[in-house]
């Protein structure tokens, strides 16, 4: 009934349109109350068709409260290894009004402001009991810059228990086997438990690329943790696939690409990942990580004697020598000879005293401070010497002295306000 009353409404109004259209052709003076008593409506309505309005728009125009952030939304999500998903959660993070995650999916298929790609491959899923599997990769060789234009690269070691989807991402600049150690031992650390065997592919720091076997240290780090380690040929779904799948949340870091200030903010921001990653339910096993795990825990073995697993996690670290010459180490930084910068050295701390070695040479040693900078004399004057190249006009002792006496000044500056 009350379609049928607009429709008759709207067939009224189109004749109106129709014989003020007539009246103007023969240049009729229409009588507006005259027209509102045989169309049934107010003169008013009848001045505005006369005057040229069409009556409301079938479609409706309304802005979308996302096309205010659209060059942003544009810019992240056009980021090499962005996704929709990755770009949502830093969004919505960052502003209060974004909306949910299907409108924030409309908005950019509407805008087009990437282009939808398939893949077709076959991915076919087999499952591990509770406490059976932990998987583990490399997410190698990430790229960003910070707000100021410095760029940090560095690796993130991702981790699974195959069961409840349970994850743990750590930053690691380097990738060797001391690293891998690492970040399996932060892992068992952070589940609380060991997995009866851990799986991984043919990771070049732990496995013999000629034998395709576990390097010997690696086995015997695992036989000292206690967990069976296997391989896998790479990147074939059947065997490693949820860890492979579950990479793809690293591309929700991408969108933090020049928000960011510090090495401790990446870090951080990380971490927040991590959380969101266990949080967010997963369709395969219809609940979300954090709660499947609250099961799997169950299962895992107890952990090893904590003196063993620091002695792992401390002992011996690898570290890529920046352009400040300064390897970090408990959050301060320690100086090598500059010839070293951009090669991989290891660091080992005994008797208060921190030892620095590339390929099994000593190279430095350090008596562990609380000072942010410390740089040798002999080091810092190496480094200077390569950007002054006429060092007869200039006292590089000096020059030295002055700038270490000022290094020193702002150790106890940060000391103090710590």
């Amino acid at each position: 009934m009350i379609t049928s009353y607009y429709n008759k409404e709207l067939i009224k109004l189109n004749e109106l349109r129709k014989e003020l259209v007539i009246m103007k052709e023969l240049e009729i003076k229409p009588n507006y109350a005259e027209l509102a008593r045989k169309y049934h409506c107010d003169p008013r309505t009848v001045k505005k068709y006369n005057n040229g309005y069409e009556g409301k728009s079938k479609i409706r125009k309304r802005n979308s409260k996302l096309s205010k952030y659209k060059e942003e939304i544009k810019e992240k999500i056009n980021y090499a290894g962005s996704t929709k998903t990755g770009v949502y959660q830093y969004m919505s993070e960052k502003y209060d009004n974004i909306g949910s995650y299907s409108n924030f999916s409309h908005f950019i298929r509407k805008e087009k402001l990437i282009e939808k790609t398939t893949k077709n491959n076959p991915h076919p899923r087999y499952e591990t009991p509770f406490g059976e599997q932990l998987q583990f990769d490399w997410k190698e060789t990430i790229t960003m810059t910070n707000k100021y234009g410095e760029k940090f690269e560095f690796n993130i070691f991702s981790a699974i228990l195959s069961a409840s989807r349970f994850h743990n991402f750590e930053y690691s600049k380097t990738k060797t086997r001391e690293d891998v150690e690492r970040c399996l031992i932060k892992t068992f650390k952070k589940i609380n438990g060991l997995p009866k065997n851990i799986l991984t592919d043919n990771m070049s720091s732990i496995v013999n690329y000629n034998t395709k076997k576990f390097v010997p240290e690696f086995i015997s780090f695992c036989k000292d943790i206690g967990v069976i380690p296997k391989h896998c040929k790479v990147k074939k779904c059947m065997t490693k696939g949820k860890v492979e799948s579950q990479n793809r949340f690293m591309s929700w870091l991408i969108p933090y690409n020049n928000e960011f200030e510090t090495e401790d903010d990446l870090i951080k921001i990380i971490d927040n990942i991590t959380k969101k990653v266990n949080q967010e339910i997963n369709d395969t096993i219809g609940c979300t990580p954090i709660l499947a795990y609250s099961k799997e825990k169950e299962y895992l073995k107890s952990l090893p004697n904590k003196e063993l697993l620091e002695r792992y996690e401390n002992d011996i670290k690898s570290f890529k020598v920046p352009n400040t010459f300064l390897v970090t180490y408990k959050g301060n930084g320690y100086s090598v000879p500059p010839q070293y910068i951009n090669k991989v050295v290891k660091l080992t701390e005994l008797d208060n005293k921190l030892y620095i070695y590339y390929n099994g040479e000593l190279i430095s040693c350090h008596d562990i401070s609380n000072n942010k900078i410390n740089y040798k004399q002999v080091h810092y004057q190496s480094g200077l010497s390569y950007w002054i190249n006429d060092q007869s006009k200039l006292n590089i002792d000096e020059i030295v002295e002055n700038n270490l006496k000022e290094l020193e000044k702002l150790n106890e500056r940060r000391i103090k306000n710590e």
